[in-house]
């Protein structure tokens, strides 16, 4: 019997032809390898200016993990900003394919923040109470793209324009939102223009309030739904909004069930109750009229 080759069999000289044939694919691609003269795909997207931006506070190996948590969260409340901020313009311009393209987009985005729960929730509470301290008062209550989301999908609070009055930039960024008209009630003026009767009371309200659920505000969207292939569009609004609720109270359900697995019924770091706070939120209903209707079709 010869005696075995030594080594790894994936390597010496089976691995010269591999190597050799790797490059030989990427000759004939005639890929791009040279970059001092032209932007790569680093250069575009700022990766090094990102991935320098985690800055761990504490010794502990699971801080980075939080930090990227919450920062590639932040990304994606920005693109849903970008995406909610422009529907709701396209809807105030009666102008409703572009508009229900970006509300499934902010759907799917809420979904993607849902998951990401899943990566935070391998935090132990031992692991979490090792860094905890060096958070201060920091809290993501204070996120102020966060709060510019619940402003434009109609949960406005007055008392939540304080966090930001520290930074003034930020501060008008939440302040343009909490006094603009939310997505709900531009999806109420655009079915008022379509002929349907809308009360006043949701036609000329102050939109800095929160929005208070009418009964007449479900008997306009009761006409579109007895009557779908009439009001089509109207229709699939609304069914748009439905999917963009249900995905934020599967978003905000994970969080309450996340914190709590984590750090259990102690206050969060910046002041709040933690989950009995965050329980509270669960109950607070979007688009009330378009839930309730459902019963009496």
């Amino acid at each position: 019997m010869s005696e075995p080759t030594s080594g790894c069999p994936m390597h010496g000289a089976a691995a010269h032809p591999a190597s050799s044939a790797g490059e030989s694919i990427v000759a004939d691609e005639k890929a791009q390898l040279d970059f001092s003269q032209s932007m790569s795909y680093g250069d575009y997207l700022q990766i090094d200016t990102i991935l320098s931006a985690q800055k761990p506070l504490s010794p502990t190996h699971d801080e980075l993990l939080f930090i990227i948590q919450h920062q590639t969260s932040e990304l994606w409340m920005k693109l849903m900003l970008h995406e909610l901020t422009a529907a709701i313009a396209h809807i105030a311009q009666d102008d409703l394919p572009p508009a229900f393209k970006m509300l499934a987009r902010v759907s799917k985005i809420m979904e993607q923040l849902v998951h990401a729960w899943d990566v935070l929730a391998t935090m132990t509470p031992p692991e979490y109470s090792a860094m905890r301290p060096y958070l201060g008062a920091s809290s993501g209550f204070q996120s102020f793209q966060y709060r510019c989301i619940e402003f434009s999908l109609g949960n406005k609070n007055a008392a939540m324009l304080k966090p930001h009055a520290h930074a003034p930039e930020r501060l008008a960024l939440v302040q343009a939102a909490y006094a603009a008209p939310s997505l709900y009630d531009e999806a109420l003026k655009l079915i008022a223009r379509r002929g349907i009767t809308v009360p006043a009371s949701h036609m000329q309200r102050d939109w800095t309030q929160p929005y208070v659920a009418d009964a007449g505000v479900e008997a306009a969207w009761l006409q579109v739904y007895r009557a779908p292939r009439e009001h089509w569009d109207l229709y699939q609004l609304a069914e748009e909004l439905t999917d963009l609720e249900d995905a934020f109270r599967l978003w905000r359900f994970r969080h309450v069930t996340t914190v709590e697995r984590v750090i259990g019924f102690k206050r969060g770091t910046g002041g709040t109750g933690g989950v009995s706070y965050l329980r509270k939120m669960l109950d607070v209903v979007l688009f009330p009229e378009i839930w309730t209707l459902r019963t009496s079709l």
